[in-house]
């Protein structure tokens, strides 16, 4: 962990492995999926310690607060050490993932390209069923 009090945005996104690469990074936060203590930011922007941020990613929104600063990537468990996530926000991933979880699933085990006859038949049956 660096004892500077700034540390570029992108920079600390990737140090605290909330994206793979700082590339990506820099992407989502151009794209608007990066807000810094509720507004957008940009990928220069400094982050320092207190600061609230609000990150979209594919495995689910986080609204954290900075505790360390990095500029430097390490193992999961030191880039943990980095944010607090806020209780709303870990119990409405726990919420989005159970319900992801408990949502049907219209996805053939048996489908690797053209549909077999019988599947073919077993989805038109299914649209004239739906059709009604």
């Amino acid at each position: 962990m660096s004892d500077d009090n700034k540390v570029r945005l992108d920079k600390w996104l990737w140090a605290a492995r909330f994206f793979k690469t700082r590339s990506l990074a820099t992407a989502a936060i151009d794209g608007g999926h990066v807000h810094l203590n509720g507004d957008r930011a940009k990928p220069a922007r400094t982050v320092k310690q207190g600061d609230r941020l609000r990150i979209q990613v594919t495995h689910g929104l986080f609204e954290i607060e900075v505790l360390a600063l990095s500029d430097r990537r390490g193992p999961a468990e030191l880039a943990r050490l980095l944010y607090r996530e806020t209780d709303e926000s870990a119990a409405r991933r726990e919420v989005v993932a159970l319900e992801r979880e408990l949502a049907p699933q219209f996805d053939h085990p048996q489908v690797k390209g053209r549909p077999t006859k019988k599947w073919r038949r077993e989805l038109n049956r299914f649209d004239r069923q739906s059709g009604d």
